[in-house]
């Protein structure tokens, strides 16, 4: 019984944390949604934008390895950048690094759900603020958020120095957005989306708060003020990433 309750039975659209949530959902839904503003998600809706075909990898140096395999780019931290190899997990630095046909973006967080969601088979779709409006009208064109197609929408969070999860303002706000533009559907909201959505529609000043939680102060005070400046620009995307045989590629 308190098994089958997790998965939020009987609503359209459904909301959860992080890898073991994605995995809970993966279970039962027809789509998933993966957010997770700083980087991952906006750093693909970027890729994709011009492009790019994104390979997700967890964290970790066996990225260059696999990279390798499947004849890609493999992207570094954003203080490996080189001005011969630019390409990292910063969306601004994604925005002018030359054209690649297949890049691999690791992260600890977006990338490695993503990574794990892709072997379930499901239509996975990244989203950021950029592109929320995008992918809730593209997730509505093609008939989820019925209660026999329900879609689930996962804040990837961030994690704490010993690896647990840490939720995170701006994947929630991010996972809201999504929400929002699934207000409607046939089968309705479950609890956690509305709850979720309700934190959406108390915050004035979405861009204010991602430059002012706890991530984004991370990443101005790192010096990376224009990657939150490239995640915090609300519904300018058209792009919808679609994760197909373990590639972002526009849908």
């Amino acid at each position: 019984m308190a098994a089958a309750v997790y998965a939020q039975p009987g609503s359209g659209a459904r909301f959860d944390w992080g890898l073991s949530g994605a995995a809970e959902l993966g279970r039962v839904c027809a789509a998933l949604v993966v957010v997770d503003v700083l980087s991952f998600t906006t750093a693909v809706e970027v890729a994709v934008g011009r492009g790019m075909r994104v390979h997700p990898f967890p964290w970790g140096e066996q990225a260059a390895d696999y990279a390798r395999r499947v004849g890609a780019v493999a992207a570094v931290g954003r203080r490996q950048t080189t001005p011969e190899h630019p390409w990292s997990l910063s969306p601004a630095a994604l925005a002018t690094a030359p054209v690649v046909t297949d890049l691999v973006l690791p992260s600890p967080n977006g990338s490695a759900i993503s990574a794990a969601a892709s072997a379930t088979g499901l239509p996975v779709v990244a989203a950021c603020l950029r592109n929320a409006r995008a992918v809730g009208r593209w997730l509505r064109r093609h008939g989820y958020g019925a209660k026999d197609a329900p879609v689930g929408v996962v804040a990837s969070g961030e994690r704490w120095p010993d690896g647990t999860l840490r939720p995170s303002v701006e994947d929630q706000l991010g996972a809201a957005s999504v929400l929002d533009a699934l207000s409607g559907v046939p089968g309705g909201l479950s609890v956690e989306a509305a709850m979720a959505l309700a934190v959406l529609a108390s915050t004035p000043d979405v861009p204010a708060a991602v430059r002012g939680c706890v991530s984004g102060r991370e990443l101005i005070e790192g010096g990376f003020a224009a990657d939150v400046e490239v995640a915090v620009r609300m519904d300018v995307s058209e792009v919808v990433p679609l994760l197909r045989q373990g590639v972002f590629s526009a849908a």
